[in-house]
């Protein structure tokens, strides 16, 4: 059986410096994390759409998010948890209503994936 090396260099040519210039310039560890939770949150089809319907609709209640996506209500607020809970999307209390919408980081991060798919 051959292992398929495709993928690997087949000699050491490390450019040490340019490789300890990139090292040196990569972020820390408590700012990528926040970061792979955001990428992680979207990452789902369902919290991908929401987001979508988000950046459409600018702030909407749990009621019509539901309602857009064709998600159950109890389905919609467990992933709108998720969302807040990665810094994706803002809440506030409006009477009975709570009401949604993307942070700028979730506008950002939504823009980036879906590039031309998205209206906002």
């Amino acid at each position: 059986m051959s292992v398929d090396r495709g993928d690997e260099c087949d000699l050491l040519c490390l450019d040490l410096p340019l490789a300890e210039e990139i090292r040196a310039g990569l972020p820390e560890l408590p700012a990528v994390e926040p970061a792979a939770a955001a990428a992680r949150a979207l990452g789902d089809p369902t919290r991908l759409t929401m987001a979508a319907a988000l950046y459409s609709g600018g702030e909407l209640c749990v009621c019509d998010l539901s309602w857009v996506v064709g998600q159950a209500q109890n389905l919609t607020s467990h992933h709108l948890r998720q969302l807040k809970h990665a810094g994706m999307v803002s809440s506030r209390r409006d009477g009975r209503l709570v009401m949604y919408a993307l942070t700028d980081r979730g506008r950002a991060l939504v823009s980036a994936v879906l590039g031309d798919h998205v209206r906002g």
